[in-house]
C-alpha cells in the first residue's frame, strides 16, 4: 500500500484564490479593502521571512498590508502603546504580532492585549474560550488549516477516532477542540505519553504537533489513516517533520509532508480570517464556511 500525498500548496493556493474573490465582493460593498497589521520586533531572519510571505500574500489578495517594525529593544510599553493604536484603528480588522518577541518582553502581556475581535491569530484566551464553547471566533491559523485538509481528504469525520500529538496553545489544544466539535473521538498526547506507539495504532486520523523529527514512525500508524504532519525540523539531511514520511507513506491512506503540506495552509488561513473579520465588523454578509 503507497499513500496518496496531500498537496497542502494546491490546497492553500484555492483558499487564497477564493479569499481574494471575496475580497473584491467585500471591497464593492463597503467601499474598503481589509487591512492586516504585522508587528515584527528585533531581526530574527526566520520571522522575518514569515512578516515578508505574509505581506506579499495579504497584497496578493487585495487586501492592504501594514508592517511595523521595531527594534528588539523596543520597550514593552511601546510595543504595547502599538497594539493599542492599532486595536484603534477603524481601518485595521486584523493585527498579529510575530512571536517570538525578544526575552525582556512578557508575551502574554502582548497577545493578551489585542483586540479578540482583531486577532486573526486566534491566540487571545477570549477566542480560546469561544473555541471551546463553540462561540464564533477566531481559531489559531494552522490548526484550522489542518481540518481543511481532512474534510477535504475524508469528508464527514464524524465518529472518526483522532489522536493530536503534542499540546501546545497554538496547534495541539486548538486542534482538539475543532476535532471534537466535528465529533471525532480524540485523545491528545505527547512526548511523556506510555506507550505512545500503541495510543497512535488505534487513531484513524493523527496529527503530529510535537516538534521532534520523524518522531512518530511509520509501524505505528494504523493502516489506512490519515497523517496531518505539522512538524517542521531542520536536520542535516533538509527539513523533516515530526511523521517518518517514508515509513508513513507505506501504511497510511494519506500523508502531508514536509514541506509543502500544511505550511502553505497557515497564511492561506491568516488571509482568510482577515476577511471574516473585516465582514464582520462592516456588518457586511457572509456565508459560515464558505471560504
Amino acid at each position: 500500500m503507497t499513500a496518496s500525498i496531500i498537496d497542502g500548496k494546491a490546497f492553500a493556493a484555492g483558499l487564497r484564490a477564493r479569499v481574494g474573490a471575496r475580497v473584491a465582493a467585500f471591497v464593492a460593498a463597503s467601499g474598503r479593502a481589509p487591512g492586516l497589521a504585522v508587528v515584527l520586533v528585533g531581526e530574527d531572519p526566520a520571522s522575518a521571512v514569515y512578516v515578508r510571505n505574509k505581506g506579499r500574500a495579504t497584497r496578493e489578495a487585495g487586501m492592504v498590508s501594514v508592517e511595523h517594525r521595531l527594534p528588539a529593544d523596543v520597550p514593552q510599553d511601546a510595543l504595547i502603546d502599538l497594539v493599542d493604536a492599532l486595536n484603534a484603528d477603524s481601518a485595521i480588522d486584523g493585527i498579529l504580532v510575530q512571536l517570538p518577541l525578544p526575552p525582556h518582553i512578557d508575551e502574554r502581556a502582548v497577545t493578551t492585549r489585542i483586540d479578540p475581535d482583531k486577532d486573526v491569530d486566534g491566540f487571545h484566551p477570549v477566542n480560546a474560550g469561544r473555541l471551546a464553547t463553540g462561540l464564533p471566533g477566531f481559531v489559531p491559523c494552522t490548526p484550522l488549516g489542518c481540518l481543511m485538509l481532512l474534510k477535504d481528504q475524508l469528508g464527514d469525520l464524524s465518529g472518526l477516532d483522532a489522536v493530536v500529538i503534542g499540546r501546545s496553545n497554538i496547534v495541539g489544544k486548538p486542534m482538539a477542540q475543532l476535532l471534537i466539535a466535528e465529533s471525532c473521538t480524540v485523545t491528545v498526547a505527547h512526548s511523556r505519553t506510555r506507550d505512545l506507539s500503541s495510543v497512535v495504532k488505534r487513531a484513524d486520523i493523527v496529527v503530529a504537533a510535537v516538534g521532534r523529527a520523524q518522531m512518530i514512525k511509520g509501524e505505528w500508524i494504523k493502516p489506512g489513516a490519515t497523517v496531518i504532519d505539522v512538524g517542521i525540523n531542520r536536520t542535516p539531511e533538509g527539513l523533516v517533520g515530526d511523521v517518518d514520511f517514508a515509513g508513513a507513506m507505506g501504511v497510511a491512506s494519506a500523508v502531508t509532508p514536509v514541506p509543502g503540506g500544511v505550511g502553505p495552509m497557515t497564511i492561506a488561513c491568516l488571509l482568510r480570517n482577515t476577511l471574516i473579520s473585516a465582514e464582520r465588523r462592516e456588518g457586511v454578509a457572509y456565508e459560515k464556511g464558505a471560504i
